[in-house]
């Protein structure tokens, strides 16, 4: 039987949708109805203990393999620990998947995993009304219902009425599918995510070999341990399979159309940024070395180039953040490609340090994942409040170019462009991300080496001017005229020793020097050279170049801006759009497009720094769309503010 059918949610960020269902025999001959749909958002949520993210991970895995597009959002508490049961504690991973290209993570879920009460009133606000709920019934006590604010069972009272409500006993199922493995009860429990996941696998025909492997090789030491879980995540596929509760199955087609032809892999944006530091060294043809402080969300990067020893890569996990950044300039000042990460309170500390990586000229990548501040703020959250930081934030003039990566995938080119400016210009270069690209994932196209940019480094090797009485030496800040970066000299070559500290330089010889000429030369010419810095022109999706309005993004907003374009002009609304990933200097031609449009609308998740920046630079009236609450815009309500401009 064949007819057509919607999917799930009417919250279509980018595509319409479309689909069919049929009929097919499940175990001992029950007819299961299997309804094909173009996308699904899917978000488990439990207690910062019950492994929520590896669940959310297993899944996003899989429908990687299965050729879905995708874009996730984990959600946690700061907390290492966070109190059991209460709705700060609430963990939670949404991921969108599609047959089509998609952008975000979805506005709202199309089911909902709840494994306790504070899970479900966490997040019953964001499930539209027909959505999914399974609900872990043996976590509803009274008690625990009582810590979240439920007077009355909600799974009894009616306030679920309009949702498709599963009440399944997640644990006592769990528990009695791993009877014959000697567990106790506590570890028995420990493994309902999975048969959680094995639920949402049968559900959606997710594939299951990855997941029983990942198990087995996760807990290889502990084989009975192992094989429990792959007991449970079985189980919970074989309750789907027989139950009568989950009538319907779904299936969601790969995304043949959406991508390049190429191999692809699932990856966050701190992995690709971290593959892209290694294949950064590898195209400069130098060690890499990372001088690091652990801070949220930025530690995965540390954790991951320490297993890549053999690309020739250091990792050095500092008692602060100040020296993480001493030792990375150390690494620079002997010919390594320097890098050091860290968040916004970190920034803060290394700021004297970057200030002084500016006076020396020397190449050095600080990367900065952004996050909820200030001071610690939300350390698990995420913001773009760090612009004006990275801009400004040293003592003197001291300029600094910025990078921003769009997406998680883009974290890798963004990486290499980074390099690419250090490298060639001899500066510090700022690399804003942010939480949300940090720990979403997406599918990257794995890049062939040929396609990387050749960032081979030339060092200083013998003298480089001549004085008056015909003697050659080698003059430390005698710059190429063409870029005004100084030369690169490597401690030890003979005969180009040099001073180095953060007092004025003396322009070439780089002696220490206080005249107020000098200095006022200096200081312009740092300037010049961050100014001289090439990027390419942005770019203007402005299809039929009718629109009279611009909406400009940077950094991590490319996906819900793009999502809330493509929305209007499916309306029919005209609507251009353009996202920076050169922040400093801007793309030269920036001044040309904003004069194109009558309205300039900029959404960032801060309080406008941005727009601030341009209407400072341009004269623009760029008008700010801010958004300051710890999680990244909703497509539906950035195209509602959008068409508000328009309308204007």
């Amino acid at each position: 039987m064949t007819s057509q059918v919607s999917s799930p949610s009417d919250q279509a960020d980018e595509a319409d949708e479309a689909g069919d269902r049929r009929g097919i025999p499940g175990q001992h001959g029950v007819e299961k109805e299997v309804r094909r749909l173009d996308r699904v958002i899917i978000r488990f949520a439990g207690d910062s203990g019950d492994g929520m993210q590896l669940t959310g991970d297993r899944f996003t895995s899989e429908t990687a393999s299965f050729g879905n597009d995708l874009s996730t959002l984990p959600n946690f508490p700061a907390e290492i620990r966070a109190p059991a049961g209460t709705l700060p504690g609430v963990s939670s991973f949404q991921l969108h998947f599609a047959d089509h290209d998609i952008l975000t993570p979805g506005d709202a879920p199309n089911v909902l995993v709840a494994m306790n009460p504070a899970a479900l009133k966490a997040n019953i606000a964001d499930v539209p009304l027909g959505g999914e709920i399974i609900v872990n019934t043996d976590e509803f006590a009274k008690r625990a219902m009582a810590k979240v604010g439920y007077a009355t069972s909600p799974l009894e009272d009616g306030s679920l009425d309009g949702y498709r409500l599963h009440p399944v006993p997640l644990t006592t199922l769990t528990i009695e599918a791993l009877k014959d493995f000697g567990l106790s009860r506590k570890e028995a429990e420990r493994s309902k995510n999975m048969f959680a996941l094995g639920l949402l696998s049968w559900m959606y025909h997710r594939p299951t070999e990855g997941t029983e492997n990942f198990l087995r090789t996760k807990f290889a030491k502990k084989p009975q341990i192992a094989e429990a879980n792959v007991a449970a995540f079985r189980a919970g596929w074989n309750f789907g399979e027989t139950t009568e509760d989950f009538a319907v199955s779904y299936e969601v087609s790969p995304a043949v159309t959406a991508f390049p032809a190429g191999t692809y892999r699932n990856i966050s944006g701190n992995l690709a940024l971290s593959y892209g530091l290694v294949a950064a060294s590898q195209q400069a043809g130098l060690p890499l070395y990372l001088g690091s402080y652990p801070i949220t969300p930025a530690s995965d990067i540390l954790h991951e180039l320490s297993k890549h020893k053999n690309f020739g890569v250091r990792t050095f996990q500092a008692e602060d953040e100040i020296a993480g950044i001493g030792a990375a300039l150390g690494a620079a000042f002997g010919g390594a490609l320097a890098v050091t990460t860290t968040s916004g309170p970190g920034v803060a500390l290394k700021s004297e340090t970057i200030g002084l990586a500016v006076s020396l000229e020397l190449p050095l990548l600080v990367v900065d994942i952004q996050r909820g501040g200030p001071s610690t703020g939300l350390p698990t959250k995420t913001e773009q409040a760090d612009l004006l930081q990275a801009m400004y934030g040293r003592n003197g003039e001291a300029p600094v170019p910025i990078v921003a990566p769009r997406t998680p995938a883009d974290c890798f080119d963004a990486a290499l462009e980074a390099a690419r400016i250090a490298l060639t210009y001899r500066t510090p270069v700022f690399l804003l991300s942010d939480g949300y690209l940090a720990n979403g994932s997406e599918p990257w196209r794995i890049p062939d080496t040929s396609e990387l940019p050749d960032l081979t480094v030339a060092f200083a090797t013998g003298p480089n001017h001549t004085l008056a009485d015909g003697t050659e030496v080698f003059w430390p800040y005698k710059r190429d005229p063409r870029i005004l970066a100084r030369p690169w000299a490597v401690p030890g070559t003979p005969g180009l020793e040099h001073r180095i500290g953060g007092i004025e330089k003396q322009d070439g010889t780089g002696n220490i020097s206080y005249d107020p000429a000098n200095h006022e030369l200096m200081v312009r010419t740092r300037q010049a050279k961050i100014d001289g810095i090439a990027v390419p022109e942005l770019e203007v999706d402005d299809p039929g170049a009718t629109a009279r309005t611009l909406v400009l993004g940077w950094g991590s907003t490319y996906g819900p801006i793009t999502a809330a374009v493509r929305r209007l002009r499916a309306a029919g609304e005209s609507i251009a759009q353009a996202h920076l990933r050169h922040l400093n200097p801007f793309p030269g031609n920036l001044g040309e497009v904003l004069g194109r449009y009558d309205r300039v609308v900029v959404p960032e998740m801060n309080l406008g720094q941005l727009a601030t920046l341009i209407r400072a630079r341009y004269l623009v009236d760029a008008r700010s769309h801010t958004q300051v609450n710890g999680m990244p815009f909703k497509a539906e309500q950035l195209a509602a503010a959008l068409k508000e401009s328009i309308d204007d």
